[in-house]
């Protein structure tokens, strides 16, 4: 049938006239689409182009193809890529704007773009927004691998986009008994206004016996996950992250941010959310990060970032967490599994979180047969919120053993500069070298009891010693000025020290810790030992 022909049905209605969905070649071809295009035309120009997604979406789209969306533009639908098109690396499917700004896909009641058992797919330069009904069912970008034959996609590249007003703004999944993708990079993106994430990896329940991660190889780097507020009706899991990072393996987060999430999550979860974390992954680096007045609904959580259940060999370092509702560094294992282990947090700066949560502090340790973990390095400035109980700088609690918090600044106003509901021996929990520092009455919890000098601590506790020779220090740290806001990395400068040698500190490689090249502010770091998340003295950039 040509294309100018109609069939005439019974009654009023008229079939459209036919067009053939994609041009008989080979070869790859570049499709476009406008607000002033024809559907009946080739869409294979400018000038040629189609109008709607609806035509867009019949398109079997194969290795090397692009589709074009008129910049500035906004067109109402969804697109879809299924297992017969796509899935070539050296030749992936481009779908992105041309000409100025970015183009729209405004969906109604759907996700808006899916890709679905294939790779070799790049998405670029798109605004993709949802409705109410979107908002409450659908993600916006979404990638699902569902084969059973266990085999991980390739390739995909999620580019300069801005998504809000969906469940989930962008997500990576696999079925329970699939592999999801391997190499993915998402760059320079925003993804707010969300229901329940801004940008989440999934896979399959996490075996301890047999460990296994739906996805491999991940980058994002320089995403804003922002305003992403929680369903106040899901009683039953987390909701209201920034970014969140699950079956992993191989993962950097870099130079982004998560802040004002977690507002309308719900007030009777058991679980809340975070700014930045990850779960049943391994090999995760979230690094060069901000995260800052997340918030939660109900009593838990509602932080900077996290290493929660079945995390090992991570790390996180050179991050930013401030005015959390909860801790800005959380390490946590709810499950006696024995998987979560062999992870480091470093040169990271905590100031002001805990703002809602006092009985959390800037960095916590606890759960269940949590092991293996190194917090050094960093630097905890804790102020008191309104109300009666203060957070303290370090929180832990029962279920850890092999800990080793070393060379930190710990600060407060007056709270415990440490607060311990287990009075560890050396052999569970070792702390050495670190600097605590109260503007108040010194004070720090260890198990029942409550000591108001490091000497009296130290003799009683065990803690603060290295070969029988005392470490650490209860000393003013000199921090260049301790009221200023710390908001970005040139506050965080105010968080320094300039005493020109702190006593005290331990030098890491004596007991087997690697310190890492750099401080926080990227410095490289001496053969002498330093305390907290910048190497001192060092002028303010």
């Amino acid at each position: 049938m040509t294309a100018s022909a109609i069939t005439l049905l019974t009654g009023c209605d008229v079939l459209k006239p036919y067009t053939p969905p994609r041009p008989a070649t080979k070869d790859s071809l570049t499709f476009y689409v406008s607000p002033d295009g024809d559907d009946e035309n080739d869409g294979l120009t400018q000038k040629t182009a189609w109008r709607t997604l609806d035509r867009a979406d019949e398109v079997p789209y194969k290795p090397g193809d692009r589709l074009r969306l008129k910049g500035g533009a906004r067109f109402t639908g969804e697109l879809t890529l299924g297992p017969e098109e796509a899935g070539s690396v050296p030749k992936p499917v481009v779908i992105e704007s041309y000409g100025t700004g970015k183009a729209t896909i405004a969906a109604r009641g759907t996700a808006g773009i899916t890709v679905h058992n294939t790779g070799g797919v790049e998405i670029r330069n798109l605004a993709i927004s949802g409705d109410t009904a979107s908002r409450r069912a659908e993600d916006g970008i979404k990638f699902f691998n569902d084969l059973p034959d266990g085999k991980r996609l390739a390739h995909v590249r999620i580019f300069g986009v801005d998504v809000s007003r969906f469940r989930n703004g962008i997500s990576i999944g696999a079925a329970a008994k699939s592999l999801g993708f391997r190499d993915i990079t998402i760059a320079d993106s925003a993804t707010h206004h969300n229901q329940n994430a801004g940008l989440v990896t999934v896979g399959p329940r996490f075996r301890a016996d047999d460990p296994s991660y739906a996805h491999e190889k991940l980058t994002v780097t320089s995403v804003r996950a922002y305003a992403n507020s929680g369903d106040p009706k899901a009683h039953d899991r987390n909701t209201g992250s920034g970014i969140v990072l699950g079956s992993l393996k191989g993962a950097t987060i870099q130079r982004s941010a998560a802040y004002d999430n977690g507002a309308n999550s719900s007030a009777r979860a058991e679980e809340g959310p975070e700014g930045i974390w990850t779960y049943d992954s391994t090999r995760v680096v979230i690094q060069n990060n901000k995260a800052y007045r997340n918030r939660t609904g109900s009593r838990v959580d509602g932080g900077g970032f996290g290493l929660d259940n079945n995390v090992s060999d991570s790390v996180l370092q050179y991050n930013l967490a401030y005015g959390n509702d909860g801790p800005g560094f959380l390490v946590y294992s709810g499950e006696p599994t024995n998987a979560h282990k062999d992870n480091v947090v470093r040169f990271n700066y905590s100031w002001d979180d805990a703002r809602k949560l006092p009985f959390y502090g800037g960095i916590v340790a606890y759960g269940t047969r949590l092991r293996n973990l190194d917090i050094h390095n960093n630097t905890v400035v804790q102020r008191s919120p309104e109300g009666s109980e203060r957070p303290p700088a370090l929180r832990l609690r029962a279920g850890i053993s092999n800990i080793g918090v070393r060379n930190n600044i710990f600060v407060t106003d007056g709270a415990a500069v440490v607060d311990s509901d287990t009075p560890f021996t050396q052999t569970k929990v070792r702390l050495q070298g670190n600097d605590y520092f109260t503007t108040g009455d010194w004070k720090l919890v260890w198990g029942e009891a409550s000591y108001t000098s490091l000497a009296d601590w130290r003799r009683r506790a065990g803690q603060e010693q290295h070969a029988s020779a005392p470490t650490g220090t209860s000393a003013d740290p000199c921090l260049v000025d301790l009221a200023a806001p710390v908001t970005d990395r040139a506050g965080a400068a105010n968080l320094v020290s300039t005493c020109a040698d702190m006593a005290g500190a331990l030098p890491l490689r004596s007991v087997g810790v690697d310190p890492g090249p750099v401080d926080y502010f990227g410095e490289r770091l001496s053969t002498a030992p330093s305390v907290g998340a910048a190497a001192p003295p060092r002028s303010a950039p």
